[in-house]
């Protein structure tokens, strides 16, 4: 039967005797980091690592992810009690802004435990990666509206994220994507398009599913110099931020990847979906 084994000791030994990391205690979110806490972090990632994300690692391969008629996916058995212990550990925001429900720890320590992850159930560390990565993009380039609507939510794996780049008929050339967005005249921008491959495009570990989508505004330039950014939520969002009905996004397919069957590669459609530009 595989195993999965962390090497905790020999993460230790690199950031304590190679790359000395006390001495970057001035810097934020370091200060925090005392050697004791390091240690307390890493036994316990390295513990949810090998107890809970390895032990379905193969199970969640031979199972895959089941799209139904009507564009739900489920996921591998074990996968969402799996994302719920992730996220209720505080995994995910691990090295996050505080002011967002983050932990503040330094991003040294998150790529740690996403290393750790991705060594014992690669398909099942895509969701929460991908949620990290779509929280680093509000980060950096949101709105402070963006951010406080979106940020809290998915930092505490209430939500999840995505990134939805590649288009049927262009691959990895995104100048000439078709995706298009209309402005509604309220700030917003109706979405519609195709995009594939798109991991965690759908699944049933959170209540919604924050997609960050390419799309060309009408009357954009041609070329990626026209191509802009939007965050598009699955199930639209209420005044108070309750999840409300579907947003005109859909899973129409799963592509089968080898070794990530437990994670639901999408083939993602967009339907007048209301969207919102982030950054420029």
């Amino acid at each position: 039967m595989p195993v999965y084994k962390a090497p905790v000791d020999d993460t230790l030994f690199l950031l304590k005797d190679v790359f000395n990391i006390e001495r970057y205690n001035n810097l934020p979110g370091f200060s925090d980091a005392t050697p004791d806490v390091i240690e307390a972090v890493l036994g316990e990632g390295a513990k949810l690592c090998e107890e809970v994300l390895q032990p379905i690692n193969y199970s969640g391969d031979q199972e895959g992810c089941t799209r139904h008629a009507d564009g739900r996916v489920t996921t591998p058995k074990g996968f969402k009690a799996a994302y719920e212990a992730y996220a209720g550990g505080g995994w995910i925001g691990l090295a996050m802004d505080p002011e967002y429900g983050g932990q503040g720890l330094p991003y040294t320590l998150g790529a740690v435990m996403n290393e750790y992850a991705s060594a014992a159930n690669m398909a099942f560390a895509m969701y929460p990666g991908l949620t990290m990565g779509a929280i680093a993009a509000l980060y950096v380039h949101g709105s402070d509206e963006i951010k406080r609507t979106y940020l809290p939510k998915m930092i505490d794996g209430t939500w999840s994220g995505t990134m939805n780049l590649t288009e049927p008929h262009c691959g990895t050339d995104l100048g000439l994507l078709k995706t298009k967005a209309v402005p509604n005249g309220d700030g917003s921008y109706a979405i519609t398009g195709t995009k594939i491959f798109i991991s965690a495009g759908e699944q049933d570990i959170t209540e919604n599913i924050i997609h960050l989508v390419l799309a060309r505004i009408e009357g954009a330039p041609a070329g990626v110099k026209g191509i802009s950014l939007f965050v598009v939520p699955r199930n639209k969002l209420g005044e108070d931020g309750s999840v409300g009905a579907n947003n005109g996004v859909s899973c129409g397919s799963i592509e089968p990847k080898m070794g990530l069957h437990g994670n639901a590669t999408c083939g993602m459609t967009y339907d007048g979906a209301q969207g919102w530009l982030v950054g420029e």
